[in-house]
């Protein structure tokens, strides 16, 4: 979960129509407004909702840019429209914004669900500005407390049970904080104490000399750890990859680029990846985390043992060139993320998958190696909202926004698959929509033989009882002509 705090802007609070826009276009939702007059509620315009706003700021004339601007951001659909609901109101109140008026809007035009939160910074009670300062520090506190609360999520006990794994350096400590998030900076007031930091937000202070070092030399465990790997790397891939987050840099505005260009530090994070990490990380908790300057290969790497709680210096269990083969191929973060969040549960899956990303991305090249086992199944929810849309995009084609979110595809099996890119979901079309629907789909030569049967079947019945009628007019007589043959055929016999 992300907090992300916009720049403040003018009395025209133009965040109410960027949202009103997103929920016209079927991408937006209003989920709560909060405070708000019983005149100005769901059914209200956005311009009575910008005047109500507009009319609490303008009386402070000192403030020039009175619209808050939040935006709340799970990973993909880490959490429901309704629970970043919840939480978008736990965290106003923690920002000291709770009785304030605002409105809370789910966007889903992206892989991560997101809300939008916009308010006024004028006290609607005192006419006084609402305390901004260090306020995306505090946002990012605030939203801590709130998970905290909700969900019951401690970072302080995260962190006390990391300081407690066994090190043999600094730099060990660093690349074990640095990988769940936290960083270690320096304490101004005091040189003795390390400061440790979580998205800018202090957490903790710790004296640099208290920090136990653990050197020994006889461990059985990382015998066993040699063992795992040695084994493994001959079951999944050990080709590494880089994977580039520029996502800061492209969102800077031109200027601020051309600052940084100028001798600021890149923006530019790289890690290096492979399947190998992954499994070893899932199955066993051993995690991989390599060191490198600038996008040069790496030079070395570090091995964290999360089952026993100790670090170890990568060359001490294994040679880097003994495990690890380094490619020349990249990915964007992005994609990267997105990628290793479907469900590929077989190499028909695998298979499909690349081609149907390498067709709709022709400027990503992605390669066998880049894409990870994953045999987790999706949650319930998410598994029916996939199974939902894909018979509503079946049924009725023309619905444009599940054309860019589905794909059907046939593998070398002769199954049919569905790709769902909003829910990162890739499986079998026949257990989606049950068998009934997938013969029809499958088999659509016969289905329009059967079709073409029939209705010429009908049209032939059609022209007999036509043809009967007219000779029923021309003879005068309601009585069918046969009839008539019939009674000839009787009066003979006599």
């Amino acid at each position: 979960m992300i907090v992300k705090i916009m720049n403040p802007a003018g009395v025209s609070f133009h965040a109410v129509n960027y949202n009103d826009k997103k929920i016209d276009y079927g991408t937006g939702e209003l989920m709560l407004m909060k405070n708000f007059p019983s005149f100005i509620n769901e059914s209200s315009s956005k311009v009575e909702v910008k005047n109500y706003l507009r009319a609490i700021s303008i009386g402070n004339k000192k403030i020039l840019k009175p619209q808050f601007h939040a935006m709340l951001s799970t990973k993909f659909q880490g959490h429901s429209k309704e629970e970043l609901t919840k939480i978008a109101d736990s965290f106003m109140d923690k920002m000291k914004y709770g009785e304030q008026p605002f409105i809370v809007v789910f966007h889903k035009d992206t892989d991560n669900n997101h809300v939008h939160i916009v308010s006024t910074r004028v006290d609607k009670q005192t006419g006084k500005k609402i305390n901004d300062s260090y306020e995306k520090l505090k946002a990012q506190k605030a939203l801590s407390v709130t998970m905290e609360k909700l969900y019951g999520q401690k970072p302080e006990e995260e962190l006390e049970r990391l300081l407690n794994y066994k090190i043999s350096s600094l730099s060990q400590l660093e690349t074990l904080l640095g990988r769940n998030g936290y960083k270690i900076g320096k304490n101004t007031s005091d040189e003795n104490f390390l400061n440790i930091l979580k998205n800018g937000v202090p957490q903790k202070s710790i004296r640099g000399d208290q920090i136990v070092f653990d050197n020994s030399k006889n461990d059985k465990r990382a015998k066993q750890i040699k063992a795992i790997i040695s084994k493994y790397k001959e079951l999944y891939s050990s080709k590494v990859f880089k994977v580039v987050d520029d996502r800061k840099n492209e969102s800077m505005l031109p200027k601020e680029k051309s600052e940084r260009k100028r001798g600021k530090d890149s923006e530019v994070k790289i890690t290096y990846e492979s399947e190998i990490q992954k499994k070893l990380r899932d199955v066993f908790g051993i995690d991989m985390v390599f060191h490198h300057k600038e996008d040069k290969n790496p030079f070395g790497y570090t091995l964290i043992d999360h089952k026993t709680g100790k670090v170890y210096k990568g060359s001490d269990i294994l040679k880097m060139n003994e495990v690890f083969e380094f490619t020349s191929y990249k990915l964007d973060k992005k994609t990267f993320e997105i990628l290793k969040d479907y469900n590929i549960r077989s190499q028909e899956t695998k298979k499909l998958l690349i081609e149907f990303f390498n067709k709709n991305n022709p400027e990503t090249k992605i390669k066998d190696f880049m894409l990870f086992e994953n045999r987790g199944k999706k949650d319930l929810e998410t598994y029916r909202k996939v199974q939902f849309e894909v018979k509503d995009f079946i049924k009725n084609k023309k619905n444009t926004n599940d054309e860019k979110n589905i794909s059907i595809t046939k593998g070398e099996d002769r199954k049919l698959y569905a790709v769902h890119t909003r829910f990162h979901y890739i499986g079998e079309l026949q257990s989606l929509i049950g068998e009934k629907e997938y013969q029809k789909l499958q088999n659509p030569i016969q289905a329009n033989e059967n079709r073409t049967e029939n209705n010429e079947r009908n049209e032939l019945s059609k022209a007999v009882n036509e043809l009967l009628f007219e000779l029923l007019k021309s003879s005068g007589t309601a009585k069918d002509p046969a009839e008539n043959e019939l009674k000839k055929r009787r009066k003979k016999r006599r």
